[in-house]
């Protein structure tokens, strides 16, 4: 995939994050708890992705490597449940901007730390100067928007 194909769906990814935050904070109204729009969203994504494999044709997952793979692989699932149900608690009060500032800071430091400890499998990446520079001015952007 060409490097500019990855950056653009990497951006609409992101794009998508807001939107998702936002119509699930509403959702959450809607339905009177933010736990219960957090069920609604993951059933609506299941039914989603389950579609794309059917026309894909996603061929069957080795279901025996769920037993004997590491004991972090289920924390995609949780950390899921974690971020759809804060969002939707935690937008309606800081608003999408101060929210989705806040959520990139923890994701940058996470990366940091998952890089430089080689953790979850991947290959230890000891971040550059440039890398520490580029988070410390997200930081610094966080810190003044969320001041204002």
């Amino acid at each position: 995939m060409p490097l500019f194909i990855a950056i653009a769906l990497s951006l609409l990814a992101g794009a998508a994050v807001p939107l998702q935050a936002g119509s699930n904070a509403r959702l959450g109204l809607a339905l009177g708890h933010p736990f219960w729009a957090t069920v609604i969203s993951l059933l609506v994504s299941g039914v989603a992705i389950a579609l794309v494999m059917l026309i894909v044709k996603v061929p069957r997952p080795n279901l025996a490597t769920l037993i004997t793979g590491p004991w972090w692989i289920w924390l995609g699932g949780l950390a899921g449940v974690f971020y759809i149900t804060v969002a939707l608690i935690i937008v309606p009060r800081l608003g999408a901007l101060n929210f989705i500032m806040a959520v990139v800071v923890g994701q940058l430091i996470i990366s940091l730390l998952i890089d430089y400890f080689g953790l979850l499998g991947l290959p230890k990446n000891t971040p550059s100067l440039q890398k520490l520079l580029g988070v410390s001015v997200v930081l610094a952007g966080f810190i003044i928007a969320s001041r204002g």
